[in-house]
């Protein structure tokens, strides 16, 4: 398994692509925390501090198919960069006015959220022409996908480590900067220069055109409402029983079932169609929400919480494949970027859809909102099965020939996979 994904990192550029984007994303993955803890310091209070933070979310959630769209049109260099530097100044508008005037504030992170670069759909558009071949980008999705967990888990360390050393304002400067330095890691490299969409045909819908795409986002936002509701049910259920320590190793448990699903996953070739695949996997994701409503004890809960996170990082490495499967035509960078917003949305309606739940029914029902919302999720994947069944566009493979006029593909990745 390791020996695979080392040969994957091996490729050229593959290394370099990958972690100069999660890099580029720590600012948008330590925002809650760091934006939290910043308006804490500055004598805000926490109603402030999570409306503030709701904001720089619902920012990022509407700029990333917009810019997605613009880097299709544009390339990755001419959009990702200048929004990673706009992005950064906004953070550092808001670290240099505090909360005074509190409209300048809440503007600086209204800027800060939109621009943020769309890294994620960036990298995934770049895998078929670094990889060039399609068992390898798959595995790329896995890793990506895994990659993700590791950046959730350690940045949030770095953000109190950062606070240690200096301060909640100087820790925003610090990752702000090391988020510009990861996009220009990934925007000067070769592959990102070269690489541009297919022609695309003009449509004010853009990817969501594609019904294929509307069915996997409608189902993924409520894989993201699951994963919203359990940090907010976790926490409920920690302070019965420890306090702060509990709800790390609960978190750090989910954390670590995706990271083990998601590279066994990554490891193996899968046949059939990844439509198909993806509602098994889904299935399987919903059914490990359902135990955690029993709330055992820590040990056994702890054991639960690393089963419900297994299925997390494959569903997301499968959903890569049909998103771009489905892609109209020169929108694949858009199409992925949607899936950063459905996500993010829906993670922002679990929770707020938990914390009713527990304030009324108590832990048990904070953690139901998760087995709600992954059943949620298989049902809109079965009841779209026949929209899923006919890819709207090739898959990776056949999409990189369009956009391969070199002829360095090799030959075996041609042949044979089009839509």
């Amino acid at each position: 398994m390791a020996a695979g994904y080392a040969e994957l990192l091996r490729t050229r550029y593959a290394a370099r692509l990958l972690a100069g984007t999660l890099v580029g994303r720590l600012p948008n993955a330590v925002a809650a925390i760091a934006i939290v803890l910043f308006v804490r310091s500055e004598g805000g209070s926490y109603t402030l501090a999570g409306v503030l933070s709701a904001v720089y979310g619902i920012g990022t959630a509407v700029g990333q198919p917009l810019l997605g769209r613009a880097v299709d049109l544009w390339g990755q260099p001419r959009v990702i960069f200048p929004a990673a530097v706009i992005s950064a100044l906004g953070m550092v508008l808001f670290a240099a006015v505090g909360l005074e005037p509190l409209a300048v504030a809440y503007a600086s992170v209204v800027i800060a959220g939109v621009f943020t670069p769309p890294l994620e759909g960036g990298l995934r558009a770049l895998w078929p022409s670094v990889l060039q071949r399609e068992d390898r980008v798959h595995a790329a999705y896995a890793l990506d996908a895994v990659a993700q967990e590791i950046m959730f888990t350690v940045g949030p360390l770095l953000v109190t480590v950062s606070v240690a050393l200096w301060s909640e304002a100087t820790a925003l400067l610090v990752l702000n900067a090391l988020g510009v330095l990861g996009a220009l890691s990934v925007v000067v490299s070769k592959p990102s220069r070269e690489w541009r969409s297919a022609p695309r045909e003009a449509h004010w819908l853009g990817a969501l055109r594609s019904p294929g795409l509307l069915a996997l986002l409608g189902a993924f936002f409520f894989v993201g409402t699951a994963l919203g509701a359990i940090a907010v049910a976790a926490l409920a259920y920690s302070d019965d029983h420890g306090g702060d320590m509990v709800y790390g190793m609960l978190m750090a448990a989910l954390s670590l079932g995706a990271l083990a699903g998601g590279m066994v996953y990554g490891a193996r070739q899968w046949a059939g169609e990844p439509e198909r695949r993806l509602r098994f996997i889904v299935a399987a994701l919903a059914v490990g929400y359902l135990p955690l409503v029993l709330t055992p004890g820590i040990v056994t809960m702890t054991v639960f919480a690393t089963v419900s996170g297994v299925f997390l990082a494959p569903a997301l490495a499968c959903a890569f494949v049909v998103v771009d499967r489905h892609a109209p035509r020169g929108t694949v960078t858009e199409a992925f970027s949607w899936l950063v917003t459905t996500f993010t949305v829906g993670a922002a309606v679990g929770t707020a859809a938990a914390g009713p739940a527990v304030q009324h029914g108590g832990t048990a029902a904070g953690y139901a909102v998760p087995g709600a919302a992954g059943l949620a999720a298989l049902l809109v994947l079965v009841a779209t099965g026949k929209v899923l069944a006919a890819p709207g566009r090739s898959t990776v493979v056949a999409r990189h020939v369009e956009n391969d006029p070199s002829g360095a593909v090799e030959p075996g990745f041609r042949a044979g996979h089009q839509a």
